[in-house]
């Protein structure tokens, strides 16, 4: 019988004791560059340990709520939102409040938009994922929004960042407050320029009261 295999010349993963593709620890990259659309998994594979993310940012006067999906590995490493050195998200806030919160301790950070009104969580509580990016996310976990925004009295807007973090709009949608989705600070949100970002994040931010 022929095992199953990818358009690569080389299998992606090795095999598992069922016959099936699986991912050993520390194993390295699909030999094709990219996933195998015949992988899974079984009893015997090595599941992806499951990680857990921030405790929100948030204050009594949080305005406006920016939800993203789940913390990076860089972001997980530092036990930082938005983490990653390439992602816009500290650099999109600096250039809306003229500030340079990039080059800020993170607990100043923190501090500074909490009170300009700023709350930041994030979807997912726990999930499964190797790597960072967002497709590769399994057995995921949704934080309780509706507990967070329940303690929030002047809460206006809720923005989800990015396109996974707006899959749970059907969640947010039903809270009360307003809802949008803005285009991800995610370095791997390449097809919109800062500028063009910048612009949504402003309308938003606006839209909330955290801009004079």
């Amino acid at each position: 019988m022929r095992r199953p295999s990818c358009r690569a010349s080389a299998p992606c993963w090795p095999l598992c004791a069922a016959g099936h593709w699986t991912k050993p620890p520390a194993s390295p990259a699909p030999t094709c560059g990219r996933r195998c659309p015949v992988w899974k998994r079984c009893s015997l594979a090595v599941a992806d340990p499951l990680l857990s993310g921030l405790a929100p940012v948030v204050a009594l006067d949080t305005r406006l709520l920016v939800l993203g999906s789940f913390p990076s590995v860089a972001s997980l490493a530092a036990q930082q939102y938005y983490g990653h050195a390439r992602n816009q998200f500290w650099p999109l806030l600096a250039a809306l409040w003229q500030q340079p919160l990039a080059d800020w301790p993170y607990p100043l950070r923190l501090d500074f938009v909490r009170a300009q009104g700023l709350g930041i969580w994030d979807v997912y509580a726990r999930c499964r994922r190797p790597g960072s990016l967002d497709a590769d996310i399994s057995d995921a976990e949704v934080n309780d929004l509706a507990g967070l925004v329940a303690t929030l009295p002047q809460l206006r807007l809720v923005a989800h960042n990015g396109g996974e973090s707006a899959r749970a709009m059907r969640i947010t949608a039903a809270l009360g407050v307003a809802v949008l989705r803005l285009p991800s600070t995610s370095p791997a949100n390449a097809s919109w320029s800062f500028e063009r970002k910048l612009a949504a994040w402003r309308k938003a931010f606006e839209q909330a009261g955290l801009l004079r």
